[in-house]
């Protein structure tokens, strides 16, 4: 294990600075050089024909087209080949339930890039909610011009199937809109010099109204605003009839917020701990607190559930009701209210399991037998508004080695009927072959780490199998069985003599701190100066497949984008010897100017500031820019990254590769020119970088590099 770091004043001058300028001339020469030296590399035969087969299960028409109910109407958005930008979509229920929905197509969004000339990209629709009786006819459409996170909003008429002339348009920037009523808006966005906060998120909320200018908005007082140093401010409305409300919300930093009711013309703070999410439903608040809250002499764990009714709060009581507490091995993930019933999804050692809650009796909780072992399960509510199917559900259930099964059911008093099949995705590889095993690794400090892994029913362990290892750890995102038919070509199916043995691949999946799998304290575990628990914990479901004979470092890769690029590149610096070829996509690596690229300030909370000493003093010892030597045997690797990427960005990749360069560690680098922080704006880039790594992971590990 390489584990030592510089002292800033021993840190030399950063002399990639120039590649920060994104769409400069000469870092864009830099990129389109290297873009083509690896095509050179990597295109082949073989590999177009790889990569077609991928671009063949992201195109299926037999894909699952999920759907969200808006009225009498479900709404879907597809992509495919004939429809590569996509379309918007609605059909009824009768009509999808028959397995060959008749879809009324309300925006093509390729006919639109056409005729208007620009290469937009589809970013989601917000939907007004209509009086109890009428049905749904205005929407704000969001379109990106790059796949960043910066869109543009254009209002959009359901009746009409048409842009609204002379209607809501608001320019391209990070915005956060709402609803108030068909002629007006909530709107955070950028409207000029101290809108948006050093994240570069809106840091107040203006009204709009039909009829006004963006001009118009930018010279009004804010409705709602917040300091420049805070992640975000903005408001909401809540539209449920009988419970109308504007919430306002300040966001400090990622874990840190603070939530305000509109009372007359004054803001009404939610009086709760900082850290505590916080969410109303009609009459009801809900609280989960990230660290243990003692109030009103009772002590409430991390993770725990809380409920009161609203207006009790208010009025100053604290009788907490407590409807879930975790244990060691359980933890909270979501929840869904239908009509009448509160759907809790947990996971239980990272596999599904769900609880029902009848408020009406006493928060009475079932569970629903929908859950098989080391599956993902998610139960929601179809529309909890509905007067006829407000307590229906979505039952979502997918392995990895399960395609996505989708169920609708209806909860009762007395349980309700098991959930009916509606949808079943195709299967793209031969499941029946492999095995799905979850094992436990020791970390260094003694920590029980749980991963999962799938491979060959027949695989030999003698350290000799192609095995990609893959982790996030961060953020409080939990990873879950999922299935992927395009992992199951890429790397499960394919086969290699290896070492004279006809090998397939094995693919793991590590529950490491920083995620959410056993709730919050998982995820502060990781935190700031304790960082490197998360990267102690890969490394030691790393050894663990080598000391269990399912690979050995040679034949051992793994893979991160985000931050998982930042867990991937301390594997690089830190842990180089466990491992034989490194995938780092979209990554966080320069952990001295993260604050200052792209959204980067937002993330503070979570690995620290490096402008003050005493957080560099750590920071320091998991920045990987920081971290590379010379003379070091670095595994190969393998750097990905989008140039429209307003998230993270694309200059810590393009730094971390020209640094290696210089070091004369060899290294391959690519970046896509739209996509934003996914890398692709459409499936057949998605299918590019998704071969693209699986390819040079597979060379490398297997002699072909």
């Amino acid at each position: 294990m390489t584990d030592t770091a510089p002292t800033l004043a021993e840190q030399p001058a950063d002399e990639n600075l120039w590649l920060e300028d994104i769409h400069g001339d000469a870092a864009m020469a830099w990129v389109r050089e290297r873009n083509a030296r690896t095509d050179a590399a990597l295109v082949n035969p073989a590999y177009s024909a790889l990569e077609a087969s991928v671009l063949e299960v992201l195109d299926s028409k037999d894909r699952i087209p999920m759907v969200s109910k808006r009225g009498d109407w479900y709404y879907n958005f597809w992509r495919d080949e004939a429809n590569p930008r996509g379309i918007w979509r609605r059909t009824t229920w009768e009509s999808y339930v028959s397995g060959a929905p008749a879809w009324q197509v309300l925006l093509d969004v390729d006919a639109l890039c056409a005729s208007g000339g620009v290469d937009w990209l589809w970013a989601g629709a917000t939907f007004l909610r209509p009086a109890p009786g009428e049905q749904y006819r205005h929407a704000m459409v969001a379109f990106s011009p790059d796949g960043g996170d910066a869109v543009a909003y254009r209002e959009f008429d359901l009746d009409s199937l048409d842009f609204v002339e002379a209607g809501f348009e608001l320019p391209t920037a990070k915005t956060r809109l709402s609803w108030l009523d068909a002629d007006t808006l909530y709107v955070g966005t950028d409207t000029g010099e101290g809108s948006m906060t050093a994240s570069s998120y809106p840091a107040a909320a203006r009204v709009l109204r039909r009829g006004e200018s963006f001009s118009d908005l930018a010279a009004k007082e804010p409705l709602f605003s917040v300091p420049l140093d805070h992640l975000s401010g903005g408001v909401s409305h809540s539209s449920t009839p009988g419970f109308e409300r504007d919430v306002a919300y300040d966001v400090l930093d990622f874990f840190n917020s603070r939530s305000y009711l509109r009372v007359g013309t004054e803001w009404v703070h939610i009086d709760v701990p900082d850290d505590m999410n916080v969410s109303l439903h009609r009459q009801w608040l809900l609280l989960r607190p990230r660290t243990e809250w003692t109030v009103a002499g009772a002590t409430h764990g991390a993770g725990t559930l809380l409920v009161i009714e609203l207006d009790a709060f208010l009025a100053g009581s604290r009788e907490l009701r407590t409807v879930f507490a975790p244990s060691h091995t359980q933890s909270l993930q979501s929840w869904s209210w239908t009509k009448d019933f509160l759907l809790l999804n947990l996971l239980e050692d990272v596999s599904s399991t769900i609880l029902v809650l009848d408020p009406e009796q006493g928060w009475a909780a079932t569970g629903l037998d929908a859950c098989p072992p080391l599956h993902s399960v998610d139960a929601y509510a179809v529309d909890d508004q509905d007067l006829e199917t407000g307590n229906d559900y979505w039952l979502l259930a997918t392995g990895f080695l399960t395609p996505a099964t989708l169920y609708r059911g209806t909860l009762t008093s007395d349980g309700g009927a098991p959930a009916e099949l509606v949808r079943e995705a195709p299967s793209f590889f031969n499941e029946g072959d492999y095995a799905v095993e979850q094992h436990f690794a020791t970390s260094l400090d003694g920590t029980r780490v749980p991963y999962f892994q799938v491979g060959p029913k027949d695989l030999v362990l003698d350290g000799g199998n192609p095995t990609l290892l893959s982790g996030y750890g961060g953020f409080e995102v939990s990873r879950t069985p999922a299935y992927s038919g395009t992992v199951g070509r890429t790397w499960l199916e394919r086969r290699e003599v290896v070492d004279s043995v006809t090998r397939g691949g094995v693919y793991v999946v590590a529950n490491i701190r920083g995620g959410g799998e056993y709730g919050p304290d998982w995820h502060t575990a990781a935190l700031r100066e304790n960082r490197h628990r998360a990267y102690q914990d890969f490394a030691a479901v790393a050894a663990d497949l080598t000391a269990r004979g399912v690979a050995s470092p040679s034949r051992l890769g793994c893979a991160g984008g985000s931050n998982g690029g930042l867990l991937v590149g301390n594997m690089l610096t830190h842990y180089p010897e466990l491992f034989g070829a490194i995938s780092c996509g979209v990554p966080l690596l320069d952990m001295r100017r993260y604050t200052k690229l792209s959204a980067g300030a937002s993330w503070i909370a979570e690995y620290g500031d490096p402008d003050v000493p005493a957080d560099w003093e750590f920071i320091k010892t998991f920045s990987p820019y920081h971290l590379l030597r010379a003379g070091v045997q670095y595994p190969a690797t393998f750097i990905w990254t989008a140039t429209s990427d307003d998230r993270v960005g694309p200059v810590q990749a393009r730094k971390m590769a020209a640094r290696m360069e210089s070091l004369g560690i060899p290294v391959w680098f690519h970046e896509a020119l739209e996509g934003g922080h996914a890398g692709a704006g459409n499936n057949a880039q998605a299918a590019r970088l998704h071969t693209a790594s699986h390819e040079f992971l597979w060379r490398a590990l297997t002699g072909g590099l």
